[in-house]
Formats: C-alpha cells, structure tokens, sequence
C-alpha cells in the first residue's frame, strides 16, 4: 500500500503539464519578475533591450538575442523575453509595415515598384527586393531605438511603483520551499 502512494507520489511530481501558460502561472512569473533583487532599472533596461530586440532588423534571431543579451550582460531574462515578445505573429505585419514607412520616410525615398509575377527569376526577385533593404534596416533601427527609449521610462515607472504598492514576495532556495504533495517539510535535492 505505501509502495503504491509513493508512485502516486512520484507520477504527480513528474506529470508533464501541456498548460504551461496559464493566467495564473503568467501572473506568478509576473510577480516573480517585479520582485527580483534587482534593482527597477536593471529590470526596465532588461525589458527595454527587450523591446529594442523585437523591433530589430535580425528576425529569425530573436530568441539567441534574447538568449546571449541576458546571459553576457547578465540581465534578467523574463524581462528580456518579455519586451521581446512585443514581435509576435499578431504584430509582425503592423510592426513591418511601419518599419518600412518609417524608412522610406527617413530616407526620403518614394516607395518602389511593385513587383511583377511574370518573368520572375533569382535575379529579378534580387533586383525588386533590392529597394527595399536600406529602408527596412533604417527603419527598423529607427524604431529599436525609439521603441526601448519609450519602454524604459515606462517600465521602470511600473516596477518601482508595483513594488511600492505590493508587498515583497519572500524569496527562498528551491530546497527551501515546501513539497506540494501535502508533506510540508522541506526537502533536500538528494
């Protein structure tokens, strides 16, 4: 009988969870983040190098930005996540489109040609993307910039007030926290 509620035990611990965003584990991460040891500059200049990743022109690298920055620079890296994830499937298009306007803008460049599907080859896919390269780095570097100056101020007026308005989680080792399988003593990681 003991044998058998051990590996009830032991399959409840080791359960693969599919629902790993939930509203109340996103709001749990959320706390944990605002109540770092850090300091609320260092947290907004996470999110803010966050957010200057997303509207960067390196798409496809991303999440190895997000990756590296936190780990060279050692800054927090859900705050880093998290202003990166402003650049998601839902706003990739709006955020493109203004990153190319802004170019062409900036530039003082009318916009090219569309592109005509007859004849189309390697080059003439070259030569009708070409126009569209300096515009879209310069706008999108326009707009990194632009968007982490905004989100800095931002961020840091968030986290200092949440920390003065909410009190202080207690942080504890891993070892120190108590079992959720209804033994609340602490375990060591034997």
């Amino acid at each position: 009988m003991a044998a058998s509620q051990q590996d009830r035990h032991i399959q409840r611990l080791h359960k693969p969870s599919f629902f790993l965003l939930s509203r109340a584990t996103l709001r749990t991460q959320l706390a944990q983040v605002l109540h770092l040891q850090e300091s609320p500059h260092r947290t907004a200049l996470a999110f803010a190098i966050g957010v200057f990743i997303a509207f960067s022109p390196t798409y496809g690298l991303h999440a190895l930005t997000v990756v590296f920055c936190a780990w060279a620079f050692r800054l927090n890296f859900l705050a880093l996540l998290l202003g990166s994830l402003i650049n998601n499937p839902w706003t990739i298009a709006p955020i493109l489109g203004c990153t190319m306007w802004t170019g062409f803008l900036i530039l003082g460049m009318p916009p090219p040609p569309s592109l005509t599907w007859t004849n189309l080859s390697v080059h003439t896919l070259y030569t009708a993307i070409q126009p569209y390269i300096m515009p879209f780095v310069v706008g999108a570097c326009t707009l990194s910039l632009l968007g982490a100056a905004l989100a800095y101020p931002l961020a840091f007026f968030v986290v200092s007030r949440y920390r003065k308005t909410m009190p202080s989680v207690p942080h504890t080792k891993l070892s120190e926290r108590p079992c959720s399988c209804g033994d609340h003593t602490a375990h060591s990681p034997d």
